[in-house]
């Protein structure tokens, strides 16, 4: 396990006696950059876990700890050792725990389901325990909109049944969320568990739709296009999720679960398009079948995150596409593939 202070950018040491503290599973990925950063400027001690794991390149993520700045204290470690976890949370007595740490994404998932079991539940298990033990006093776990499966009543709500999922990574998000009932309901931990729909913007992963198609598109090569183009999802532009997870930091004392969405879902078809207008080129489309795992729309109902959270989505997918694709424009040379 090795630390970097104030990663990749000043060597000075930076003040913290005052400053409530935080560790943030997952740092140096897209979300966790984002929301590192957010948490240093509202003067928050961050303290990051990553391990780099080798699902997309290290260097992508050394890019994302470079745009945060200086402020963020790296743990490079596994979240499935729990040694090491309790280490650091005893060395550093967090005030809160932001979880973000985990194996992504439905089709990966189908071929490494034993993989996904052990880092999304076993991780998430040696975090909660480690916070009890270590008085941490808020935790927010990162759950997804996929928990829901193909559920047929839309808008997706909180109140729903999610009883059955379709892919090994839905399911271990829902787990996630039960055993963070169990230790709300034994230790009191105060947890909100924050369903993600979709979440895209700049330094999204390599391997997402909006970032795949935007590369493809603008190196005039094929795009792989999964059905008729009629499925929908609920796009959500990071900024607007940061601004959910503050709100949700901030109102942590007691069990939660919380969508955050953009509450305006869009065709894959239309997603296309819009990337289409902001690079100013064609897609050239290379038709497949439906994956299995897929679900077929996603739709955030988010009322209760509006009246707990203070959360206000405000990023249309029109003008999030051209934000993204002007990021893409600026930096993506300096993130290699």
């Amino acid at each position: 396990m090795s630390r970097y202070f104030a990663a990749f950018a000043s060597g000075d040491t930076i003040s913290t006696m005052s400053k409530p503290t935080i560790i943030v599973t997952g740092a140096a990925g897209f979300i966790g950059s984002h929301a590192s950063q957010e948490l240093i400027q509202q003067g928050w001690r961050v303290i990051g876990m990553d391990n780099f794991s080798p699902f997309y390149a290290r260097s992508w993520k050394e890019q994302n700890l470079k745009a945060i700045g200086a402020g963020i204290e790296l743990e490079e470690m596994d979240i499935t050792d729990a040694s090491a976890v309790n280490r650091v949370m005893a060395a550093v007595r967090p005030q809160a725990v932001l979880h973000l740490a985990a194996m992504a994404g439905v089709r990966p998932s189908i071929a490494q389901p034993a993989h996904y079991c052990r880092v999304n539940i076993e991780g998430t298990t040696n975090l909660l325990q480690a916070a009890v033990e270590n008085k941490v006093q808020r935790f927010l776990f990162a759950s997804s909109s996929s928990v829901y499966g193909n559920n047929e009543k839309v808008p997706f709500s909180v109140d729903d049944e999610v009883a059955a999922p379709i892919s090994p990574y839905a399911a271990t998000k829902r787990a996630g969320e039960l055993i963070c009932h169990t230790y709300w309901h034994l230790y009191r931990l105060p947890i909100f568990c924050l369903r993600f729909f979709t979440v895209y913007g700049p330094r999204q992963r390599p391997d997402l739709a909006i970032h795949k198609f935007t590369r493809l598109i603008d190196a005039d090569k094929p795009i792989p296009v999964f059905g008729d183009g009629s499925t929908s999802r609920d796009y959500t532009f990071i900024q607007d999720i940061v601004g959910g997870i503050m709100g949700a930091l901030k109102q942590c004392d007691r069990f939660g679960i919380y969508n955050l969405g953009g509450s305006d879902p869009v065709s894959l078809a239309r997603l296309i398009e819009e990337i289409e207008s902001a690079l100013g080129k064609k897609a050239i489309i290379d038709r497949k079948p439906i994956q299995p795992g897929d679900v077929e729309r996603t739709f955030a109902d988010i009322s209760h995150s509006q009246r707990d959270l203070g959360y206000n989505p405000s990023t249309p997918i029109h003008q999030g596409i051209q934000r993204f694709v002007q990021w893409y424009r600026q930096w993506h040379q300096a993130y290699p593939m």
